[in-house]
């Protein structure tokens, strides 16, 4: 079958380091000639040389022939100066992330290429809008964000400022396609729809972390056991590193003017200043040998030798579920309108903290442990318990104990406001519904941009779903009161959805 024609015949690439490097590759790979350029000696060159060891490793591999490599390596063209770029359909600049380098760079690049060529940045961060502004030609100029590294990263941005023609953007949508991605349309607002919806994950588990309620292994362990996610939170930031992570939490937080939603950590911001950095440094929040993480061992289940009986409270979320994982577990269960004096009292609440629901329902907190029940029992492969400050160490190990005789980790947390799950999901389900609120993207193109740009297990508006919009609003809400925080604020789109559901809509939504 012959190739289809690419949407741009000749494409330049203004930056020849890893993001340049690697949308050079899948640019030419779509039958484009490439003219990568770099101002720093020997890295175009460097570049080049890269790409070719590459094709050459798909060639041997056998996912590549040998008739195909040597043809891109054909398309793939090396330039010493920028006016060489003159005759692109496409220049895309992938070069520091400065508003005033970028502006720059564009308004010479506009003196050279022809006046229907597309210009286009692959910003992670900055104002599409700000870049094009001062532009003779802002119609022809659009965000292309591709993440790296770019040929395993399937997703790509694409982003309209102002005055960007929308004939534009759907052309490098088309291109995109054409190079093997998956294009989603955003419009230019801070982080655009990825680096926004991404900001629940990490700046919430900060929030846990400095409220002492659990450590970074901890929260790690329950995030990838619970919900699903390939990395905790604590490994995501050692693997990208606090000097690109923490700086994306400023800008953000910054450009939305202060939004409590997006607020940093003072935690990243110490580490980043003492150069702990992350994997890269040899030391992040785990210590590296040799690349890999050392990773502290779970505390060992208690030895009790004999188990109080238990009660559970009737307003427990997932009650019927709870007794029959009890009654599996072989607990001696009581079923009074009380507990008896010498019961474990289980509360299991959404969003609040174990002793506010010690105290309105009035019972023993000394005996009063909490267990999250957010996620069906049958679906996850942690159990989390949570102490209030009164929990006596006897109740809090004789749970621990219960909860572990099938073989299940469990583990057992500090008091706060919802669960480590429950506000880390709520979070992110948040601000994917705020998103959606301020009509930035369509509800589809949401989700395929975090499970394929952050490798979330499902989309934001589908966890919503799974995990029930109106249990998510009941966290939010709770911990609303718990905290008196504005982050916790309800988005109005979710609180209008909750009863029908996220993730089913119109695609007019």
């Amino acid at each position: 079958m012959p190739r289809m024609k690419p949407v741009y015949a000749i494409v330049g690439i203004v930056g020849a380091g890893a993001m340049g490097r690697g949308i050079a590759q899948i640019a030419a790979q779509a039958g484009s000639i490439v003219k990568l350029f770099d101002t720093q000696p020997g890295a175009v060159s460097k570049a080049r040389d890269a790409i070719f060891t590459q094709w050459d490793k798909l060639r041997d591999k056998g996912r590549m022939d040998a008739m195909q490599v040597e043809a891109q390596k054909g398309r793939l063209l090396v330039e010493d100066s920028m006016g060489q770029l003159s005759d692109c359909n496409l220049v895309i600049e992938a070069i520091v992330e400065r508003l005033d380098v970028k502006k720059a760079l564009f308004t010479e690049l506009e003196g050279i290429v022809g006046a229907a060529t597309v210009l286009a940045t692959n910003t992670s961060s900055l104002s599409v809008t700000a870049i094009a502004a001062g532009l003779k030609r802002p119609r022809q100029f659009a965000g292309y964000h591709f993440f790296n590294p770019v040929p395993l990263m399937k997703v790509v941005e694409v982003i309209a400022g102002l005055k960007t023609d929308h004939a534009v953007c759907a052309d490098l949508a088309a291109f995109a396609r054409q190079m093997g991605h998956t294009p989603v349309q955003a419009q230019d607002t801070p982080g655009f729809i990825v680096n926004h919806a991404g900001r629940g994950y990490g700046t919430e588990a900060l929030r846990i972390v400095s409220e002492g309620v659990a450590d970074f292994a901890t929260i790690d362990r329950i995030l990838r056991d619970q919900i699903g996610f390939k990395l905790g939170p604590f490994e995501l930031m050692d693997l990208t590193a606090l000097d690109v992570s923490h700086p994306v939490m400023e800008s953000i937080y910054h450009q939305y003017y202060e939004e409590p939603r997006y607020r940093p950590s003072v935690i990243t911001a110490q580490r980043l200043a003492a150069g702990i950095v992350g994997k890269k440094a040899g030391e992040g929040f785990y210590h590296y040998a040799n690349g890999v993480a050392q990773i502290p061992p779970e505390p060992a289940v208690p030895q009790v030798d004999e188990m109080p009986p238990v009660w559970v409270s009737p307003r427990a979320a997932r009650r019927v579920e709870l007794l029959r994982l009890l009654k599996t577990l072989g607990a001696s269960i009581e079923t009074a309108p009380a507990p008896s004096p010498a019961a474990l009292t289980l509360v299991a609440p959404l969003g609040f903290d174990i002793t506010t629901v010690s105290v309105v329902e009035r019972l023993d907190p000394a005996r009063t442990i909490g267990i999250d029940m957010l996620v069906d029992d049958a679906a996850t492969k942690r159990r989390v318990l949570a102490t209030n400050p009164a929990t006596r160490s006897d109740m809090r190990d004789a749970a621990h104990a219960l909860f572990a005789r099938d073989g299940k980790p469990v583990s057992v947390i500090r008091d706060s406001g919802g669960f480590v799950s429950q506000r880390v999901v709520a979070t992110i389900i948040n601000i994917a519904a705020d998103i959606c609120q301020q009509r930035i993207c369509s509800p589809k193109d949401l989700e395929t941009a975090v499970t394929l740009g952050l490798g979330y297990p499902i989309g934001p508006l589908a966890m919503g779903d799974r995990y029930g919009p109106t249990n998510v609003l009941e966290v939010l809400f709770n911990m609303q009161t718990v905290y008196g925080d504005p982050r916790y604020r309800p988005s109005p789109w979710l609180r209008r959805r909750g009863a029908i559901g996220l993730s089913l809509l119109h695609e007019e939504e």
